[in-house]
């Protein structure tokens, strides 16, 4: 036996991730861990995210439809389309605002407290939002308080998937982020049929009752695996922003939600503004969440078999290029539903790469610390994305209201897809580290 003495754990922990691009050794190898089950109990946590996407992300994805319809009507007497578009960045924003004090409360709490305190605040949002009368009451719930609760529920959720699985962990999560996407569908003809039925009232109370139910068996069905890990959890880890992939990554994040966001909540004002029936608009924001409910899982297949920065590039290039070649000539029903099923497979792709793309840059024990982190740096674009679009819209413009909207989309897109190919090519000249 050799006399040199044993290299020290936290120098391992330094080396930065090594994914399947660059390397073949394991990343809680590296780390040092004990090997993710990749399966087993973690199946049933991937249900519970699933469940939780689906009943929050999902539910914010179908706020089209309540854009829609606030801009066809005079609700709420002095409101301006900006304020609409505002509510529902504010559901994003405060969403991620919340993402540092969360992490921190986790950390001192375990993640089913802040999950359970998330429900009951995301509930009464949307309860509270039926019974507004003025412009600054939605603001308040519909956006603030429905957004801090979205918060409350995703962040203790979101590293969890990760923590069970090593080579199926880009499918793991794909399968969970596609609940946003069946949410999404089952809220977007939802909320249009209870509104057209019965009144956006009730549309508000039923989404709050039944995403609060859902949410809460969830919760307490996911448990992590922190006592094994042993993450930091740090609410903002200043040293991890001096590694030049964690930027890369976290320009990635900032600049694709800028045309995230302007096509999530677009979309259904667009479709009206070429002619469509008010049901028509509705259902492109349906057809959307139906492409992420079946894309997400197939991008998460293809990124644990191809790499996954490589597979989140291509899908981000993919969301950018289809704006100009579909979504810019689109002026039928047809067409624009086939570009929301294609669109809606790949426009979301950073929600389901996030947490794996986080592992990859920084290592299984940094996850929940760089993820705070993420949060942080995308509060201003989902916040005011969908403000800049409606303000770029030109009405005047007749079939091309959404001209310069979608310009600014699919060039922020093309712009993030750049940023994560240099992120790959500097992640591939990474050195395998010695046995």
């Amino acid at each position: 036996m050799s006399n040199e003495p044993e290299k020290p754990q936290e120098d391992l922990t330094t080396v930065p991730a090594v994914g399947p691009e660059t390397a073949e050794v394991p990343q809680q190898a590296i780390e040092g861990l004990e090997p993710p089950p990749d399966g087993g109990y973690g199946w049933v946590c991937v249900l519970s995210v699933f469940i939780i996407n689906g009943f929050s992300w999902g539910v914010l994805a179908s706020y089209g439809v309540c854009l829609a319809y606030y801009l066809e009507t005079d609700l709420f007497p002095g409101a301006t389309s900006l304020d609409y578009a505002f509510i529902g960045g504010l559901n994003f924003g405060c969403a991620m605002l919340v993402a540092t004090p969360v992490t921190s409360l986790t950390r001192i709490l375990g993640t089913h407290i802040p999950m359970y305190i998330g429900v009951c605040l995301q509930t009464g949002g949307f309860i509270a939002a039926s019974f507004s009368s003025r412009i600054w009451h939605l603001y308040l719930t519909q956006g603030a308080l429905v957004g801090v609760g979205v918060g409350f529920i995703y962040i203790p959720s979101i590293a969890v998937t990760s923590q069970w699985f090593d080579k199926k962990r880009s499918v793991a999560n794909g399968i969970n982020s596609a609940g946003s996407g069946i949410g999404g569908l089952i809220f977007s003809f939802a909320t249009r049929a209870i509104i057209d039925n019965i009144s956006l009232g009730w549309a508000l109370r039923i989404t709050g009752l039944v995403s609060g139910i859902m949410n809460a068996i969830a919760t307490s069905l996911i448990r992590n695996r922190n006592a094994i890990i042993k993450p930091p959890m740090r609410g903002f880890d200043v040293k991890l922003l001096r590694r030049p992939t964690v930027l890369l990554l976290l320009t990635w994040g900032f600049v694709s939600m800028l045309g995230y966001m302007t096509l999530l909540y677009s979309l259904p004002d667009f479709a009206r503004s070429i002619g469509l029936s008010p049901s028509q608009a509705a259902s492109t924001a349906a057809y959307l969440n139906l492409g992420t409910a079946l894309g997400r899982p197939l991008i998460g297949f293809l990124s644990d078999r191809f790499g996954r920065i490589r597979v989140a590039g291509l899908a981000t290039a993919v969301s950018g290029i289809s704006v100009f070649t579909l979504w810019l000539p689109a002026e039928s029903y047809g067409l624009t539903v086939f570009y929301s099923l294609l669109n809606g497979a790949v426009l979301g792709v950073f929600w389901m790469t996030i947490s794996p793309l986080c592992v990859e840059v920084a290592g299984l024990a940094e996850l929940p610390s760089l993820l705070a982190i993420t949060w942080g740096v995308v509060i201003l674009p989902v916040t005011f994305s969908e403000v800049v679009a409606l303000k770029l819209r030109r009405p005047s413009f007749g079939r091309w209201e959404y001209l310069y909207p979608q310009i600014f989309a699919g060039t922020a897109y093309l712009v993030a897809a750049a940023v994560l190919f240099v992120l790959g090519r500097m992640q591939r000249r990474v050195k395998t580290p010695p046995p």
